[in-house]
């Protein structure tokens, strides 16, 4: 996060010439003005920047679980579970999603991991 932030003040920083350029340039002496739309040019710019910094990361693994369900590896009736998604593993949109028994989920989840 630490670094997340010194982006951010780096980014805002590099706002400042923008400011400055517009408000000596703009042609209306008003400065109320000339910083409101120095604002606006640097929104319209530093709303990409800010959207590249701010990416959402995943920070938690997110799983599923069902009861009573039949496990895809080893057959057996129980609690089912299945992860959804992960830093680099993503079923969010599995149409035939497969639940596996704690035992074989944790197989499966440690050769994802391992990759």
């Amino acid at each position: 996060m630490l670094k997340k932030y010194a982006l951010y003040l780096f980014r805002w920083q590099m706002s400042t010439p923008i400011l400055a350029v517009v408000i000596a340039l703009f042609p209306v002496k008003n400065e109320w003005i000339s910083a409101i739309v120095a604002n606006l040019i640097g929104g319209l710019i530093f709303f990409w920047v800010d959207r590249l910094i701010f990416r959402q990361q995943y920070i938690f693994d997110v799983w599923s679980v069902e009861e009573d369900v039949t496990c895809a590896d080893c057959g057996t009736v129980c609690r089912g579970y299945r992860l959804v998604k992960s830093k680099t593993y993503d079923k969010t949109n599995d149409k035939n999603p497969k639940f596996r028994c704690e035992s074989c989920s944790k197989k499966k989840y440690d050769s994802i991991k391992n990759k």
